[in-house]
């Protein structure tokens, strides 16, 4: 028989409230429903806080509600506006009711509130957040004093510095510096997933294997505003390859030109802006001196891949759905906090000294 299937929420809101009524209240709906339906279950894994400016409340949490299956157990979102004075909260807890089986609940909290409160922010958040599990925070509009006052509490800070600066050594550094407090999750790295895991892949025959070696140039293309996520792949290579990164020149505009130091020479490295919607890369080419070039470039349902023998002979084949596509970012995001990648500080401080001049 077809289970049934259908999405329900329990709302609670109060204006000029305080984080014991919110705690309170989310008790309460909890409890309640739970009473109504023995077979729902508050999912008890991650802790998300998002700190916004209030004008762009709505686009954030579209872009929460977006993640699919990697929604956090509890979201508390709240939205800065200038001149507010007083805490206003609205509690919602979603549950799918679903016939013959067990459901699970998850709970968002969403908190309007005023520039004087990210001194404190801590005092509000703290009673909300549900103990013992593991809290991220994202504040994609900036917020330094909240981020200051939440990061002794916090577990994961989640950040995208392809965002957080015009320039790419200051987002660099921010990155370095809020890694020394908390588990980083970018999604600048997280943009070059795919281009990363396709180039293992591309080398891991024990055959091929030799050509990194013989690697004498590589060449990234990037949206303009994601030198980032660029820079890191390069520094993601540097790292893994054991090469000396050299400081970067910038190329009039067009991107960035440098080089770096591996045992039996020199690999030139260009980081080349390249137009195009999507933010994160547009294609990745590596060569050797002995005439092999791989080179990956972005294309419908995945990237086109263009292989260059020694001899000169050449292979194209698609590889399909590389990429999660920037709308399965934030949901990577938020899966990424309860794992831990060893290969993001070395790629990053990699990253920094190509960007050093």
């Amino acid at each position: 028989m077809e289970l049934g299937f259908v999405m329900s929420e329990e709302v609670w809101s109060e204006a000029n409230t305080s984080p014991s009524a919110i705690e309170a209240a989310l008790r309460e709906l909890l409890r309640a429903r739970h009473a109504a339906d023995g077979a729902l279950a508050p999912a008890r894994v991650l802790n998300l806080v998002v700190v916004v400016d209030r004008e762009w409340k709505g686009e954030i949490a579209n872009r929460l509600e977006r993640v699919g299956r990697y929604h956090a157990s509890r979201t508390v979102l709240c939205a800065v506006e200038d001149g507010r004075e007083t805490l206003d909260a609205t509690a919602v807890i979603g549950y799918d009711e679903r016939v013959g089986t067990i459901g699970v609940m998850r709970e968002r909290v969403e908190i309007d509130m005023g520039p004087k409160h990210l001194p404190s922010l801590a005092t509000i958040v703290d009673p909300v957040l549900v103990d013992e599990l593991q809290t991220m925070l994202w504040c994609p509009h900036g917020h330094d004093e909240a981020v200051g006052a939440l990061l002794g509490m916090i577990d994961v800070m989640l950040l995208d510095s392809d965002e957080e600066s015009d320039s790419a050594p200051q987002a660099l550094a921010h990155a370095a510096e809020l890694l020394r407090y908390a588990y980083v999750v970018d999604l600048a790295w997280l943009r070059t997933t795919p281009w990363r895991e396709r180039l293992a892949a591309s080398f891991d025959p024990i055959a091929r294997r030799q050509a990194l070696g013989r690697l004498q140039a590589l060449s990234v293309r990037h949206r303009p505003t994601s030198s980032v996520s660029a820079v890191l792949l390069a520094g993601w290579l540097a790292s893994r390859l054991h090469w000396e990164p050299g400081v970067m020149r910038s190329m009039d505009g067009r991107g960035l030109r440098g080089t770096a130091t591996k045992p039996d020479g020199e690999i030139e490295i260009l980081l080349e802006r390249f137009d195009q919607e999507a933010p994160g890369l547009a294609g990745v080419t590596v060569s050797c001196s002995r005439g092999f070039s791989l080179s990956l470039d972005r294309a419908h349902g995945g990237l086109c891949a263009r292989e260059r023998s020694a001899g000169g002979s050449e292979r194209v084949w698609q590889v399909l759905g590389a990429s999660r596509g920037e709308g399965g970012i934030l949901g990577e995001g938020v899966r990424q906090a309860l794992l831990r990648d060893p290969t993001y500080g070395p790629a990053l401080d990699a990253a920094r000294a190509f960007c050093a001049g």
